[in-house]
């Protein structure tokens, strides 16, 4: 298992990604002053939002039904946990969005190779409020 969102788990035989890119953002708003330059203050996290692209090669790895899962999925408007195979939680995120392109195609029209980018970004408010009980049972035993 590379990785799960929900209950899709991303491996060789659904859908391959080659390709992970994280973008995370703080928010600093400025305030403007006669004089000097501008007065900063950080007010928190902004957007957290990570993509995954590859190349889906269903005659050797992958199917395109992962495709179409994944289309549900985002249908659906739903927060999914997202975990590594290794085990680390990155949190709750929803689709924003999924691009397929596909080329050399069978004589059914059925693409040999699909180019893909999945589009996620998180809505939970952070890893303590995600794990709350968790964490509050823990606290009680100390």
């Amino acid at each position: 298992m590379m990785m799960a969102l929900g209950l899709f788990v991303f491996m060789r035989s659904t859908l391959p990604y080659q390709e992970f890119q994280r973008q995370s953002d703080w928010r600093h708003p400025t305030n403007s002053r006669v004089g000097a330059r501008p007065a900063s203050q950080f007010v928190g996290p902004g957007d957290d939002k990570i993509t995954l692209s590859g190349v889906l090669v269903p005659e050797i790895a992958g199917a395109r039904l992962s495709l179409d899962l994944l289309r549900l999925m985002a249908d659906l408007g739903m927060a999914w946990p997202l975990v590594e195979g290794s085990g680390r939680l990155h949190g709750l995120y929803v689709i924003e969005s999924l691009s397929e392109t596909g080329t050399l195609f069978f004589r059914d029209g059925a693409p040999r190779r699909i180019e893909f980018s999945l589009a996620l970004k998180r809505v939970d408010e952070g890893l303590l409020d995600l794990l709350g009980s968790v964490v509050g049972a823990v606290r009680s035993l100390l």
